[in-house]
């Protein structure tokens, strides 16, 4: 911590002075290691006592690497490492990944993978909601709101883990399909959790929280931004909408079973509705957010008793997608397939192009851009991770407030710090 005593400090075209005549101007680091800062992130705060003057915010404290691994890795090994940008819902990484592939090959999946993946897609969503949320009341000294979300959290875990038999990174996508089928009673399990465990725990989230007077006066008013400038710094995702931007790719721009024809046989497009607000402040977000988790259970109890019969995964007759196991074992050309797959990726000779694929996730627009050469991996990997476009904002909305305020804007943004990794 530093000090200075400048008369006025100039800072993005706006001059601040200090409340007392020759006041010190303290510099602050917040983070990388404050317990309130979200995983690795650093913000060097210009104050005049406790009001933030200036924000300087600091990324690059994870060096992964994640674009560049994938140029060397094929199309299949590279989901291991979208899931590790953003490891709250990791599964919607995987889904959207594999979106972009599917759209470079030209792949058409099967109707029981696209229900699968859509189910997926909105467990994912309600999983990194109800973090954020939980979270929120906890950075602002509400340690209860944060038990009640998290405790159903566990659950989501416990039905991704039983389909693809891992807890935390699942890779479950392949391209083309999935890992492997649903295990048979996992639909009633899903089911049961949208039905009871969810609705539960989101009503007992809103009582503490909704309506209680400390909340309400630390996030509202705070953070906020609007409209126009949400579409100007390119917001999308729960931030936008609570700014009042109408705009959700899953309805702008359908994939999965959010898309009419859907399975084939012109079934319509799962009902839903894109919760929108006008507040532009932290107690906004937190209610889209909110409103989204009971929408993401919607979407999921119509389509969980019907999920069609039939394969997960296309035809393998391009042999991009695995044979199933008992032809690897019990024939020789299922044998030959694996092998080419596995040893000789073969199987992955997409054509020579690029494509942008994008999906609706719990932060917004998570997009990877493609640029393929033929080869088994892709030339060029480029990824629009929604956290490092929304956290370009911090600065604007935390100028004025007080350190304490900062935290909020901070909960409220929900930024993911491996998405920042260039």
């Amino acid at each position: 911590m530093t000090t200075a005593s400048p008369s006025t400090v100039e800072y993005s075209g706006a001059t601040y002075a200090p409340e007392e005549p020759g006041g010190d101007v303290w510099v602050l680091n917040l983070g990388p290691q404050h317990p309130a800062t979200h995983t690795t992130l650093r913000h060097v705060l210009e104050l005049d006592g406790e009001r933030v003057l200036s924000c300087v915010v600091h990324i690059g404290y994870l060096h992964s690497g994640f674009e560049k691994l994938g140029e060397h890795l094929n199309y299949n090994q590279y989901v291991v490492v979208t899931e590790r940008m953003n490891y709250i819902s990791p599964q919607a990484n995987n889904i959207a990944w594999h979106h972009a592939c599917e759209k470079l090959f030209g792949i058409e999946l099967t109707p029981r993978c696209k229900v699968i993946r859509t189910i997926i897609a909105e467990l994912s969503r309600i999983q990194d909601h109800l973090l954020n949320v939980g979270a929120a009341g906890l950075d602002l000294g509400g340690f209860t709101a944060f038990i009640y979300p998290f405790n159903a959290r566990e659950p989501i875990y416990d039905l991704l883990e039983e389909i693809s038999g891992a807890r935390f990174h699942n890779s479950y996508t392949r391209v083309g399909g999935l890992m492997q089928d649903i295990t048979p009673g996992w639909p009633a399990k899903v089911k049961d959790y949208c039905l009871k465990t969810l609705p539960k725990a989101l009503h007992d989230l809103e009582k503490l929280l909704t309506r209680n007077r400390i909340f309400i006066e630390r996030t509202k008013g705070i953070g906020y931004l609007s409209r126009e400038d949400a579409v100007e710094w390119g917001w999308t995702g729960p931030l936008a909408r609570a700014s009042g931007v109408r705009r959700d790719l899953r309805k702008d721009e359908p994939y999965l079973c959010y898309a009419d024809n859907w399975d084939g046989k012109g079934s319509s497009a799962v009902q839903f509705k894109v919760p929108i607000s006008t507040g532009g402040d932290c107690y906004a977000r937190y209610l889209v957010r909110l409103a989204e988790m009971h929408e993401a259970a919607k979407i999921i109890l119509q389509l969980v008793d019907n999920i069609p019969p039939g394969p997960v995964d296309v035809l393998p007759d391009g042999k991009i997608t695995l044979p199933p196991k008992d032809e690897v074992y019990f024939s020789i050309e299922g044998l030959i397939h694996h092998f080419e797959q596995i040893m000789t990726n073969r199987g992955f000779q997409p054509p020579v192009g690029e494509v942008y694929g994008a999906n609706e996730t719990a932060n917004g627009e998570l997009g990877f851009y493609i640029a393929s050469d033929g080869g088994n991996c892709a030339y060029r990997a480029r990824c629009r991770p929604p956290s490092l476009i929304n956290y370009q904002v911090f600065e604007k909305l935390v100028v004025g407030h007080q350190i304490s305020d900062v935290i909020a804007v901070l909960s409220s943004m929900n930024i993911i710090a491996a998405e920042l990794d260039r």
